[in-house]
């Protein structure tokens, strides 16, 4: 017996016999509906498998809705350290500065130093 990929003999037939040839089967007329049934099968389970991966649990719909939730929660972060930085800001300018403390006491209070005079101006309405 010959090696794999070692040379091949071929075998000869003797003279004046033809080949014999293999008869064709005609294929059956079921064999093409089952095909086409198999193909509406595949295209079936292929547009199934489309749609929840556009709109299952994990598709492109929900994707998209957790991106911008991502951004709109990384956007109000962001809001929230700046609101923070500069309330940390006001709090060491109220620890450190006794101007800031007098200016603020003046502007939310209404407090006045001694020997100050208050001058409250008022608008009249106009019709008179």
């Amino acid at each position: 017996m010959p090696a794999p990929g070692g040379p091949r003999i071929a075998a000869r037939r003797p003279e004046g016999v033809a080949p014999r040839r293999r008869a064709r089967v005609p294929p059956a007329p079921s064999s093409s509906a089952g095909r086409r049934t198999v193909h509406f099968l595949l295209i079936f389970v292929m547009l199934v498998l489309v749609a929840d991966a556009v709109v299952g649990e994990k598709g492109l719909v929900e994707s998209v809705r957790a991106r911008r939730q991502y951004r709109e929660v990384a956007a109000a972060l962001e809001s929230k350290r700046r609101e923070n930085g500069r309330l940390r800001e006001t709090v060491r300018r109220l620890r450190d500065d006794p101007g800031a403390i007098e200016s603020l006491a003046r502007e939310q209070l209404g407090l006045i130093r001694p020997g100050e005079v208050l001058f409250i101006i008022k608008d009249e309405p106009r019709g008179r």
